[in-house]
């Protein structure tokens, strides 16, 4: 058992008692959003395909600060060709900011989509380079 959604929209499912991985889900969120956290340690429960599952695996490796590319995802995957899969991959992440896709950006550098809406992208990795260390 594990996080298995954090988003922009509202699932509209109730939270019933306390769970203790939510809990720290949120003491973790805090902290990130503080500048004080740049790994997150919760436990996750990901539904997903397996190739999402390898996709969001990648993500999860992406340091606090750095940006890489769909196609940097596609040829660690060896599948340098899948570099849309992994786009429609990376836009079904259903665990944002802890599994972080907000991290890939376009091949030229440019910010490309985003769940939140690009200005939320943006905002998180100016997060990052301001409290990188």
């Amino acid at each position: 058992m594990g996080l298995c959604y954090v988003g922009f929209h509202p699932i509209y499912k109730e939270v019933i008692g306390s769970n203790r991985h939510l809990m720290q889900g949120m003491t973790e969120l805090k902290e990130y959003f503080n500048g004080r956290r740049f790994e997150f340690e919760v436990k996750l429960d990901v539904k997903g395909t397996v190739f999402q599952q390898s996709v969001w695996k990648i993500l999860s490796t992406i340091p606090y600060g750095q940006t890489y590319s769909y196609g940097w995802i596609a040829n660690k995957l060896n599948n340098p060709k899948a570099v849309r899969a992994v786009g429609a991959a990376n836009g079904k992440n259903p665990i944002s900011f802890i599994v972080p896709c907000h991290r890939i950006i376009g091949a030229n550098g440019t910010l490309t989509g985003y769940a939140g809406g690009i200005s939320a992208k943006a905002w998180l990795l100016e997060h990052e380079r301001e409290h990188h260390h």
